[in-house]
């Protein structure tokens, strides 16, 4: 089991009113991570729907928070994958400050449907698939 991690800093369009950081900021860091966990398995986006034929939308996004996070802070996103299913996979998050990684400050997970491009239908996570995200599974 491994997991995938990026760095990224809280940045001034990342915070809100209060000076803290906005919901919104994790869906980015999210999608930071999964777009690197993806390429380092060798499933760009571009093999995905070129190759294979295939999309993976997400059926639901969920985020909890845990400490607020201010300006500036420099934050350690984890990524893994905690379930691959016959058409989904679920992609587990986990965030702390770099300066303080045994503490989460949040946690978040996509589900994702492997879909056919042309309809949208669910389809079987392909063996390609499983077999370049199995080194990132950690099944709960």
């Amino acid at each position: 089991m491994a997991r995938y991690s990026i760095e990224e800093y809280v940045r001034w369009e990342d915070i809100d009113a209060a000076g803290i950081i906005n919901y919104q900021a994790y869906l980015r860091f999210f999608a930071l991570a999964e777009a690197e966990l993806l390429r380092s398995a060798g499933l760009t986006y571009r093999f995905l729907f070129e190759s294979l034929g295939i999309w993976l939308p997400r059926v639901r996004v969920e985020c909890n928070f845990h400490l607020p996070v201010k300006l500036d802070e420099l934050l350690v996103v984890e990524a893994f994958f905690s379930r691959i299913g016959r058409t989904s996979v679920n992609l587990d998050f986990e965030v702390e400050r770099r300066e303080n990684p045994e503490v989460l400050v949040a946690t978040g997970r996509y589900v994702l449907v492997c879909v056919r491009q042309k309809d949208f239908q669910p389809v079987p996570v392909p063996a390609e698939i499983r077999n370049r995200i199995a080194t990132y599974l950690e099944e709960r």
